[in-house]
């Protein structure tokens, strides 16, 4: 992906969970004031979208317009996905209302901060009143895969998921 995509992505995937859900933003400092791991995303999957909708993108979009026809760069697609949220609603997610991302730099992976942050999200969804949550993650990660397994996710079927996977659990601690 060119670099200018991979930034965007980043903006566009994080910057609006913690504008609008920063009580669900939560990092992992390592120290000495440099972010190494987060994870963060919403309590109400169908709320969210309304609000990035609503709130998030109309400032946007006289910078990053949709695509007027097929997108021909990472990112044009980018933007094309910017532009339509509703992607987030599947049928099939319903029972499990909030969705989450996280990530951890390889060198504080495996340490135990990574359980903990998905510890502290899950307590505060639970807090908020979501019973259970989602995610995404790309099939071919299986060591990404291999933790959600661990900590109690299992797989959501999904018809015609791509390269994707959507996995699910419970906010309970005490289990999954």
């Amino acid at each position: 992906m060119e670099r200018r995509a991979a930034s965007f992505w980043l903006f566009a995937t994080l910057a609006p969970y913690a504008a609008l859900e920063p009580e669900l933003t939560f990092v992992l400092d390592d120290g000495w004031g440099r972010a190494v791991g987060y994870v963060l995303g919403t309590a109400d999957t169908a709320g969210f979208v309304n609000a990035f909708r609503e709130v998030w993108l109309p400032p946007l979009t006289a910078r990053y317009p949709a695509p007027a026809g097929p997108a021909r760069t990472p990112s044009e697609e980018l933007i094309a996905l910017l532009h339509r949220p509703e992607r987030m609603i599947l049928p099939e997610l319903a029972g499990y209302p909030a969705h989450l991302h996280i990530d951890l730099l390889p060198a504080v992976r495996r340490q135990g901060y990574d359980r903990a942050l998905m510890h502290t999200f899950l307590r505060a969804l639970r807090d908020r009143g979501a019973g259970a949550v989602h995610l995404s993650m790309v099939t071919a990660n299986t060591s990404a895969r291999a933790f959600y397994d661990r900590l109690g996710f299992h797989e959501i079927a999904v018809p015609d998921p791509g390269p994707l996977t959507y996995l699910g659990r419970s906010t309970s601690l005490d289990g999954g």
